[in-house]
This record gives structure tokens, C-alpha cells and sequence, in this order.
């Protein structure tokens, strides 16, 4: 009769590749229940998105046949529960992320827009607020242009209801303002604005909240960064070498004495250009490999690259964002480099635990 403690001691012998130690340790393995000729559990994955999903459950198969038969069933329930970085979480959102630039122009909101939508994909729960108080672009990206989103009371306090579209909450000062009109907001008014949409929004539960932050460094990154729990910031760059100059500054801010901010990652944006006609020629008319080098050289993740193709571009500004495209081959791009950005957060929040 096989018993759960000789399940436990099968699944021992598994390691979590990131976290560095087995499954059983980690208290990932649950409900295990024994059936004649069938051994059922569970996988508790610390994010929904994890890139090791399948080798974890083939290592788990592979760890009862050779500690306790290649005979019997075994029948595998990969589920998640995705872990906060920071203790102090913001009510009820477990991480939050900020996707900044060091300078405009660099594809920074699409890339926040589709990081968001790669991660609610995977099943996360997964909000995305626009901060770039300046240029807000979420409501083009959308499909959103003209839309309020609506007042409602919680617990006596009046909240703003984030519009969900696409299996996202959304929030932008977009939805408040003329899209024909600039915002000539001074630092404090942009500041307060920024608050209201983080502390007057009624998110709900979120695994994820995506922060689309403004372009280069000022008093909104030095805000948030110091007003809410920020669970670590995924930087955009693009590979010529002004472009990387503004993102090392970008960088050294989150590293600043009272931010403190980690990298999860950096994303190198318009890495190349493939024509339509040519998808598998790449010409790099930006350079090469400027991302993957300034992540090497400042010791932080290389979370991936986006080529420059012009139905990204369409795609955001048709108000359908390119990763909800499954015939489009950069999708997969995308959801590569969602998947190692909650893979990152699932270290940090072990590190930090």
C-alpha cells in the first residue's frame, strides 16, 4: 500500500530551478490523495505564468516512477498561487510593477499594455494603470477613447471602478481628461492626480498590477516609489546607444537611498525589424544586442527582446493590442518575457520570505 509519506519523499528528490530547493520543502505539493493504481496531487506554482510549468511536471512523474513505480497513474493538477514581494501590500494586490523608461519613444507602453495582457492570459489576476500622466495612451490602445469609468461606494468611501476589457482592469487619466487638449499639469497637481488613481481605485484582488510609468525620471517615479509597496520595475530600452545612455539613469534611479527599487528585468524594444514579406529576415537598424548587454553588465535579468514589426504598431492603434493576435509570432514574444518577469518576482518574493 503506497502511502502519502512515500509520495512526499518521491517528490523530495524535485527541485524548484529557481528557488533552489524541492517541491516538498516549499510546501508546493497538496491534496495528495492515493486511488488504487492512481496517485493524484496537486503542484502549487508560485505564479500562473511560470516558463517551468511543464519540466516541474515531468520531473514530478519522472520522481514516482523511479522512487516508487513506473506502473501507477499519476494525475497532476498544476495550479498557482502567486507571492507578494512586499509584505505591505496595497489592499489586496499582491505585486506591483512598474514598466519605466529612461526616455520616450522607446515602445514602453505597448510593451506594459502586452506584459499585462500576457500575465491575465496566463490566469493571473492582473490589473493595468496607466500613470503617464502626460501622455496617457491607454484608452487608443484599447479601444477606450470616450469611456468613464463609474463611481461606486465601498465600505461608506466613493471608489473608482477600473473598465475592464480583455480580461484586464484598466485605469488611465485618460478616462478623465480631453484627448484634444494638453495637460499642463506643475508637479504637485500630477502627483495628487497619481495618488487618487492608485488609492481611489477599487482594484479588488490582483495578482498583478501593471504601472505603465511616464518616460525618463521625475516626481511621479519618485512618488509611487516611495507611496506604495513596489514589488520590483521592468525596464524598456531600445538598442542604440542614446537610448541606453537615458536608460542606465533610469536604472540608478530605482537604486537611489529611499527607493530602493529591484530590477526584474530588462526588455529590449525594436531589437530588429523583419518586414511582412520577409518574416525570417532580421536587420538591425538600431544595433545589436544593446539590452542584452546593459543587463549583463549591471548584473540584472535580460527578460527579452520585441522586434520592430509594423502590426504592433496597428494592432495599438486599432485598439487591439498585438498579443491578442495568436497568429502573430511576436505574441509569443511577449509572453516569453511575461513569463520570466514572474518568474524574477517568484525569486524576489522567496528572497525576501
Amino acid at each position: 500500500m503506497i502511502t502519502k509519506e512515500q509520495v512526499l519523499h518521491a517528490l523530495s528528490h524535485v527541485e524548484e530551478p529557481d528557488l533552489k530547493k524541492d517541491l516538498v520543502t516549499l510546501n508546493m505539493i497538496q491534496n495528495i490523495e492515493i486511488l488504487p493504481g492512481k496517485i493524484k496531487f496537486d503542484v502549487v506554482l508560485t505564479t500562473p505564468a511560470c516558463p517551468l510549468k511543464g519540466h516541474i511536471e515531468h520531473a514530478c512523474r519522472n520522481a514516482i516512477g523511479l522512487f516508487i513505480s513506473k506502473e501507477i497513474a499519476v494525475d497532476i493538477h498544476m495550479t498557482s498561487k502567486v507571492t507578494g514581494v512586499d509584505a505591505a501590500q496595497l489592499d489586496g494586490i499582491k505585486n506591483i510593477i512598474l514598466v519605466s523608461s529612461g526616455k520616450g519613444g522607446v515602445g514602453k507602453s505597448t510593451v506594459a499594455s502586452n506584459l499585462a495582457l500576457a500575465l491575465a492570459e496566463s490566469g493571473a489576476k492582473t490589473g493595468l494603470l496607466d500613470a503617464d500622466i502626460y501622455g496617457p495612451s491607454l484608452p487608443i490602445m484599447f479601444g477606450l477613447e470616450g469611456t468613464r469609468p463609474e463611481s461606486i461606494q465601498i465600505s461608506g468611501k466613493q471608489k473608482i471602478a477600473p473598465v475592464e476589457k480583455f480580461g484586464l482592469k484598466l485605469l488611465s487619466i485618460g478616462f478623465f481628461t480631453d484627448p484634444n487638449q494638453p495637460i499642463p499639469w506643475r508637479g504637485p497637481m500630477a502627483t495628487s492626480a497619481i495618488k487618487q488613481l492608485f488609492g481611489d481605485a477599487h482594484w479588488g484582488e490582483l495578482d498583478y498590477l501593471v504601472v505603465d510609468m511616464p518616460p525618463g525620471t521625475g516626481d511621479i517615479h519618485i512618488t509611487v516609489a516611495q507611496s506604495y509597496p513596489i514589488s520590483g520595475a521592468v525596464i524598456v530600452t531600445t538598442p542604440q546607444q542614446v537610448a541606453l545612455a537615458d536608460t542606465m539613469k533610469g536604472m540608478a534611479m530605482f537604486h537611489m537611498e529611499g527607493i530602493n527599487i529591484p530590477i526584474i528585468g530588462i526588455v529590449e524594444n525594436m531589437a530588429y525589424f523583419t518586414p511582412a514579406e520577409l518574416p525570417d529576415n532580421k536587420y538591425y537598424i538600431f544595433g545589436k544586442d544593446g539590452g542584452k548587454r546593459l543587463a549583463e553588465d549591471n548584473n540584472v535579468p535580460f527578460l527579452g527582446e520585441i522586434p520592430l514589426v509594423k502590426a504592433v504598431a496597428d494592432a495599438g492603434d486599432n485598439g487591439f493590442p498585438i498579443l491578442l493576435d495568436a497568429d502573430e509570432p511576436v505574441a509569443n514574444a511577449y509572453k516569453e518575457i511575461a513569463g520570466r518577469a514572474a518568474q524574477e518576482l517568484s525569486i524576489l518574493a522567496n528572497k525576501v520570505g
